[in-house]
């Protein structure tokens, strides 16, 4: 399997002491995809040559990538990628706060999904999708009282950014998230639904499957919050997205319009700044300020800071014991949000394609 192993801090120190600059981009399709391990390598060999670096998934239905190319070698790699059949002109997204050190090293996956939906396989039609919008069209398009807006995102990316007057599911995956949708809004099919992600992949799963769960006037958002962010900017227009855009790199977001619409979870006061708790045992995705950054050393709790401070040895005993109970707190809601319950979607059924 060909794959980096050195140690990443030996790559993160290489990375800041890179001479030239990176470009951070994104791309996704959904196209037939044969033998996804070969295409796998196909890919890891050419990119790895440029210096490309990034967090790539390949699966039978398809690719998603988010990556840092070098400037210098981003017309070669566009060229290769291009050069690849069902990839023709496959729109490209830029990132809206680039300095180019959101991944240090290429990390490629072959996954059963490109995006996990926790669904059996042909639950719905994905060659049925709802109508893309502009960034302009969809702006224009959320002010019409008569429609509703909805954020496929999970919680904690809609919670630090979302549109104005959008439903946000209180969801943690993608399966919770669109079954959600379809219960809410059952009563309600024969409204204009406008969708609208990050990036537009999840989008299009979502579209499809309200589709064919008998909604009949679905849109979503071409190119998602990065394109829209990057339309209104060209446009001069007031964007209508408010916070930050949530990103699955180590910046963890990017500002749209620099207000701050979240808190900290550890105290309360304004902040948009996700991390992962430095107890990396425990490793929970949090939104810090930097007062509780310092008191806490990174941590989401005192428990956690105490664990960080024991020797290595005692660390590793602490490590079975405590394997079970952070297990179960990877559902982030679980530990700074206690009030807040996991939506139990186990007896939730997905009523098969007609025909």
């Amino acid at each position: 399997m060909l794959e980096n192993r050195i140690n990443k801090d030996i790559l993160k120190e290489r990375l800041s002491k890179e001479s030239f600059q990176r470009h951070t981009i994104s791309f996704y399709k959904y196209f037939e995809v044969e033998y996804p391990v070969d295409f796998r390598n196909q890919l890891y060999q050419e990119w790895d040559v440029l210096g490309c670096f990034g967090r790539i998934y390949i699966a039978h239905e398809g690719i998603n990538a988010q990556m840092s190319v070098p400037e210098h070698n981003m017309e070669q790699f566009l060229q290769q990628l291009y050069e690849i059949p069902q990839l023709i002109n496959v729109p490209i997204k830029k990132a809206i706060e680039d300095d180019g050190k959101s991944f240090y090293k290429l990390t490629i996956k072959v996954r059963p999904k490109i995006v996990a939906d926790g669904l059996e396989h042909n639950s719905y039609d994905l060659s049925k999708v709802g109508t893309h919008l502009s960034a302009l069209e969809f702006h224009q398009a959320i002010s019409n009282p008569d429609t509703i807006v909805v954020d496929m995102r999970n919680h904690y990316e809609s919670e630090i950014g979302r549109f104005e007057n959008a439903y946000c599911p209180d969801s943690d995956t993608f399966k919770e998230a669109i079954l959600d949708v379809v219960n809410k809004f059952k009563t309600e099919k024969d409204k204009q639904f406008l969708l609208y992600c990050t990036g537009g992949i999840r989008c299009e799963k979502a579209s499809s499957f309200l589709i064919h769960n008998g909604f009949n006037n679905v849109a979503q958002m071409h190119g998602g919050i990065i394109e829209y962010a990057q339309q209104i900017k060209k446009l001069g227009v007031s964007s209508k997205f408010y916070g930050k855009n949530f990103v699955f790199d180590q910046r963890l977001g990017e500002t749209i319009d620099g207000q701050v619409i979240s808190q900290c979870h550890q105290c309360g006061k304004p902040a948009d700044t996700h991390t992962n708790c430095a107890n990396n045992d425990c490793h929970l995705l949090f939104i810090q300020c930097d007062a509780c950054k310092a008191l806490y050393e990174g941590c989401c709790s005192d428990e956690c800071r105490e664990i960080n401070h024991l020797p290595v040895e005692e660390r590793k005993k602490l490590r079975i014991m405590l394997q079970q109970k952070y297990a179960e707190s990877k559902i982030f809601k679980s530990r700074l949000r206690p009030h807040l319950v996991k939506p139990d979607v186990s007896n939730q059924t997905i009523p098969a394609i007609n025909g």
